[in-house]
């Protein structure tokens, strides 16, 4: 048999196998393929009258598909009009078991459609990921590498056969109660819990509703897990999943493109289609479909305020407790002043639902509604997610999962960050005016989110630091240009300052953005869409107040986008944070005393202060080795990425040295110890040094100053400079002569430890940015300068100590120098 034979052979048995399993999809297994009536004969069950299948004993409910329950049996009836329509599948986790996270969460998104055979109907998953118009050539190529796979087969149990409106009806018990991938416990949660199956003796149907555009179907599944994360002694999990089944628009709605300069939720996808030589990827945003009326469209075109064709309305939940129900209203309704921008009067409004008298159907899982979902939940926060049409980025729906336990965040936040200054703030529990307009602000922020606005964290920077201390400047600016900051408190504001604010608003940043996102330009094509859009942008450019950062997981690269922190200088406005901590500490017994309580409320609050603290410190340390990005196009001017100033990272050397490495005594407060711990503070001051001193010692932010010495010389803050002033400042007692206390000699013994681990560390890899969120610095660390730096930082401490040593009359003193230097030498010769 020659060459050419064995190809041909090799190929026929492939098209034969495709063939085989194509094939396979059509045949039933044994216990679905034989009829209650066949007594065995193995013969297929055929389909049966309508009136067999749903019988008079059925309970049935119509909308998008009327589904019935006959003797525990689940059943969809489908019009066959919805057949070969797109519907979005939205899997989320209702319910959970301790220890997995939260309820709510999005575990998958699909696109279906429903395809009818002869004896099956067939759920095919679609993709947008890759497209062409179907009028060009390269689409029968892109639909010939883009084939639908077949999510689940389902045998046609009986069809009705109305000339006006025939159905096809199907069973999805299987479906749901078994161990369909797609519609249970992701990937990464089997592989962490190690889970090997599903039981299907204990996982059930709990309920399906069918709603006008969606049907919502809720199943409990157990699986046998080897580690659970929580009632361990049961060998398995229960979580409860509900599916929405949503019938996207016929017409899908047109596309906005998505620029990087401004912030915004968006998704991509690959135009084969489009007129260049090589396959483009597009983004495209998610946002509402807000349109002008056609009776409007002049008065728009003229300048005025008009109504959308359909408003975004909120609907706060029923649960919801009635004094909050008005402040939560008064955060969706806070969006109308950016909408404005945009040329839309009261385009966002917020609702009661009716009550069950009024309307027994409402439900808040019918996908026409938006709803603000209170959650008796443990969990402290707030979260905004929305459902989108993958095809035009039409944001469908979205709900706001509000957490019970937010307002313990809130309390928190508050209190260590205002206390200094705001009676308001004093104390475990607020009036209910305080912790409604604190509910306003988080209400506002999530609302934001489902507008479709990701969080901007190079927002606050634009305020001078000392314009947070002025009354009338933050009155009228709030404290950042963007409330989708992290800027949560006025931390800077000092007693003697006044009425200053101590929150953000809707800022001049949102009102811009959403502008930029939602005005309709009338009667231009997209070409000249995206021209104007640019032209919007470049109106802007180089204005803080106009500029978005990105949100940064892992390592924090550019130290002008961080979470949590206030104004354009983290040294200044650290050192006023800390004036007000140093005012918060010895007061801490009082705000928090209550006669017959324990002092659980004590010891929280001062673990925020530690926290807050530790805020503040990693604010600073991201200077050093930093990196600012300024997204830009070939039309402006300037660079996309700026190294921080050599000036401005010494000065952060400087304050951390000072206000962290040099014990932060004022933090060391046995009045308050010996009532929330029998030991710890030791302890505590450690990790917290250790914690910064590692942030400065990543190989990412050392990386960055081999780079920056390399292309900008004497410029540059050089890894060599920063290593000796980190030294001189952590090891001052080795020339002074004076003993070593505790907190300075775990210090030690961690820069030592940290060094150790520069001469030992695996290289750092390039890792996904995941649309820019996550940066990462490559670093090859056994052939870098980090290393011989580290082996040169080891032996100039070796020398130092080893004279130090026998200067000192500290026996504590001499003991640890004598230990240091042995590990030094055990790090240097490990043989």
């Amino acid at each position: 048999m020659n060459k050419t034979t064995i190809v041909r052979f090799v190929f026929a048995l492939m098209v034969l196998s495709a063939a085989t399993t194509e094939a396979q999809i059509f045949k039933k297994k044994k216990e679905n393929t034989e009829s209650p009536d066949s007594k065995g004969d193995g013969k297929k069950e055929k389909i049966k009258p309508y009136n067999k299948v749903i019988t008079k004993a059925a309970k049935s409910d119509e909308g998008l598909f009327t589904t019935h329950i006959v003797d525990q049996n689940h059943y969809y009836e489908i019009p066959d009009s919805l057949f070969n329509k797109e519907m979005l599948m939205v899997s989320r986790i209702s319910k959970t078991a301790t220890g997995i996270g939260f309820g709510g969460g999005k575990i998958n998104t699909k696109v279906l459609r429903w395809e009818k055979k002869p004896t099956k109907v067939l759920l095919r998953v679609v993709s947008h990921g890759i497209v062409a118009a179907d009028s060009l050539p390269v689409h029968e190529a892109v639909v010939n590498s883009n084939f639908e796979p077949v999510l689940y087969a389902f045998d046609v149990k009986a069809v009705k056969k109305d000339s006006a409106n025939p159905t096809t009806v199907i069973q999805v018990n299987d479906f749901f109660e078994k161990d369909v991938q797609a519609l249970g416990m992701p990937d990464s949660y089997r592989e962490k819990y190690k889970v090997s199956r599903l039981d299907e003796s204990r996982s059930y149907i709990e309920s399906i509703k069918s709603f006008p555009l969606n049907v919502e179907a809720r199943h409990v599944k157990t699986y046998l897990a080897k580690k659970p994360p929580s009632n361990g002694s049961l060998g398995s999990i229960s979580i409860e999943i509900n599916n929405s089944m949503i019938l996207l628009p016929a017409e899908p709605m047109k596309r906005r493109y998505f620029d990087e300069r401004v912030g915004w939720f968006a998704r991509a996808q690959t135009d084969y289609g489009l007129d260049v030589q090589e396959s483009k990827t597009v983004k495209f945003l998610d946002r509402w479909r807000l349109e002008v009326k056609e009776e409007d469209l002049e008065k728009f075109k003229r300048g005025e305020l008009v109504e959308p064709k359909k408003q975004i309305v909120y609907y706060v939940d029923r649960a919801t407790p009635k004094k909050w129900i008005p402040y939560i209203k008064q955060g969706i309704e806070d969006w109308q002043v950016a909408f404005e921008e945009a040329g839309f009067k009261n385009a966002i409004i917020a609702k009661d639902p009716p009550s069950v008298l009024e309307d027994p159907d409402w439900s808040p899982e019918d996908v026409r509604y938006s709803v603000v979902r209170y959650l008796a939940s443990p969990i402290p926060n707030a979260n905004g997610p929305h459902v989108s049409d993958p095809r035009s980025g039409e944001i469908l729906e979205s709900d706001i999962n509000w957490y019970h336990n937010v307002m313990t965040l809130l309390r928190n936040w508050y209190f260590v960050q205002t206390a200094a200054i705001n009676p308001d703030a004093r104390g475990t529990q607020f009036k209910d005016e305080i912790m409604g307009r604190l509910i306003r602000f988080v209400s506002a922020h999530e609302v934001g989110h489902t507008l479709g606005l990701p969080h901007n964290m190079g927002s606050s920077v634009a305020y001078p630091v000392d314009s947070l201390r002025s009354a009338s400047f933050t009155q009228k600016y709030g404290t950042a240009p963007s409330i989708m900051d992290y800027a949560r408190f006025n931390y800077i504001a000092q007693p003697e300052d006044g009425d200053v604010a101590l929150m953000p608003n809707i800022g001049i940043y949102d009102k811009y953005a959403i502008k930029w996102g939602y005005k309709p330009i009338l009667g231009v094509s997209t070409e000249e869409e995206n021209k104007i859009l640019d032209s919007w942008i470049l109106e802007h450019a180089g204005d803080p107040l106009y500029r978005f950062g990105h949100q940064q997981v892992g390592d924090i690269v550019d130290p002008s986008a961080q979470t949590e922190d206030l104004g354009d200088d983290a040294v200044k406005a650290s050192l006023y944070g800390i004036k007000n901590l140093k005012r918060i500490v010895p007061n801490l017994i009082t705000w928090t005393k209550e006669d017959g309580k324990t002092y659980e409320d004590l010891k929280k609050l001062y673990g925020q202060v530690i926290a807050q603290f530790n805020r503040y410190m990693g604010h600073v340390s991201n200077n050093i080795g930093g990196v600012y990005e300024y997204q830009k196009t070939y039309d402006q001017d300037g660079a996309v990425y700026i190294p921080v100033t050599k000036s401005h990272q010494q000065n952060c050397m400087a304050f951390l040295q000072e206000e962290l490495f040099d014990t932060p005594q004022w933090l060391i407060d046995q009045n308050i110890f010996n009532k929330i711990q029998y030991s710890g503070f030791v302890e505590e001051i450690r990790a917290m040094q250790t914690r910064t001193l590692n942030n400065i010692l990543s190989l990412g932010k050392l990386q960055r100053l081999i780079e920056n010495e390399t292309a900008n010389g004497v410029e540059a803050y050089r890894l060599t400079d920063m290593m000796n002033e980190l030294r001189n400042g952590i090891w001052s007692e080795l020339k002074s002569g004076k003993s070593i206390d505790t907190y300075r000699r775990n210090l030690q013994k961690a820069h030592v430890e940290r060094l150790n681990y520069l001469m030992t560390a695996k290289d750092q890899k390039k890792l996904p940015e995941f649309g820019g969120y996550q940066k990462s610095t490559v670093v090859h660390a056994s052939q870098s300068d980090i290393r011989s730096v580290a082996r040169a930082e080891l032996q100039i401490l070796q020398r130092s100590i080893e004279k130090a040593s026998i200067r000192t009359s500290d026996s504590m003193s001499k003991y640890h120098l004598q230990d240091v230097n042995e590990r030094i030498e055990q790090i240097l010769d490990p043989k």
